[in-house]
């Protein structure tokens, strides 16, 4: 009876013992594991659009005419040393002009001068992307690379409503107004025999690359580029052909047709674009003035950029501030 007993307190000792030792070796493993940690983000930068008003087959001429500004914050989870997740929300303004794009070039371009159409959009987008670091963070925020390329993908959700500067006239006491355009249905929208109108909220895949910098244990500093191709081909009001003269009146039908505007809407000297024309008209040949003719009167085509959907490409010089995993307390006295 007693070898029994002296045999139990045995094994029960060794079990305690091996147990003990089990669990101090998983604690060593743990503390090996990456520890996830958490960033919140401040950034500002550039806007450049591409549609109708500025093609993709002008990519770098329509990056560098018109850029405008953006504005965002970001939180990002880093799961793993190389993979992350981010919500972002950016406020990002474009804008596009056939006058301002083409002036320079009025013969190769003259379907779009003539068109002369503009605006201006404020894009409310709210992403949620993966993001991939090509080095490595180490165990801890602390020990993160302390320079990281990196590239990023997701999906986004965007608000958006384009908008026009009314007529300009120097005859006239009012001065111009930026108006919205998709209410006035500038393409005919919603009435017999024309499409739907178009949606104010859209999704947009975000795919880009950047580079983070850490600054310290608490901040990185991050620069990145970011293209966003959207489900719409209205950022900028113009997707389809002109809609029949009687279908608009009053201000739709003034801010849907601009082609016999004298002076460019958007610039603030407002030249006389139309001057331009007269001369290549008088100076043409007959086939030259025929195209132009047709392009003042009987083009029916508004949109100009074929199947694509309009686009828009940020710029973000970043701020990160890293939270800390744990709260210090200070050793009780």
């Amino acid at each position: 009876m007693k070898k029994i007993k002296y045999l139990t307190a045995g094994m029960l000792s060794v079990a305690a013992l091996f147990a003990d030792s089990t669990d101090s070796l998983a604690q060593r493993r743990v503390n090996t594991h990456f520890l996830p940690y958490s960033s919140v983000s401040f950034g500002v930068g550039s806007s450049h659009y591409y549609g109708d008003l500025a093609g993709y087959r002008q990519f770098i001429k329509a990056t560098y005419i018109m850029p405008r500004w953006n504005v965002g914050i970001g939180y990002t989870r880093q799961f793993t040393p190389k993979f992350a997740a981010r919500a972002t929300f950016t406020w990002a303004r474009i804008a596009g002009d056939d006058y301002t794009f083409n002036k320079n070039n009025i013969v190769e371009n003259l379907p779009q001068y003539v068109r002369n159409l503009h605006f201006r959009n404020d894009l409310k987008e709210f992403a949620i992307t993966g993001v991939y670091n090509f080095i490595p963070d180490g165990r801890t925020s602390e020990e993160r690379a302390k320079f990281t390329p990196y590239i990023f993908g997701g999906i986004a959700l965007l608000a958006h409503s384009p908008e026009a500067r009314t007529p300009y006239d120097p005859n006239a006491t009012e001065a111009q107004q930026w108006v919205k355009l998709q209410p006035l249905h500038t393409e005919g929208q919603g009435q017999p025999g024309y499409d739907k109108p178009y949606s104010l909220v859209t999704a947009a895949i975000p795919v880009g690359l950047g580079v983070r910098y850490k600054l310290n244990e608490n901040f990185n500093l991050a620069f990145e580029v970011g293209f966003r191709y959207t489900f719409t081909d209205y950022l900028d009001d113009a997707g389809g052909n002109y809609a029949a003269k009687d279908a608009l009146t009053g201000l739709a039908a003034q801010m849907a047709d601009r082609r016999q505007e004298v002076y460019a809407a958007r610039p603030k000297s407002h030249p006389n674009r139309y001057q331009p024309l007269v001369d290549l008209y008088q100076n043409g040949d007959p086939s030259q003035q025929a195209q132009i003719s047709n392009e003042l009167q009987g083009s029916v085509v508004r949109g100009a950029d074929g199947k694509l959907n309009d686009g828009y490409l940020l710029t973000s010089f970043q701020i990160h501030y890293i939270i800390p995993s744990k709260i210090k307390c200070p050793p009780i006295r």
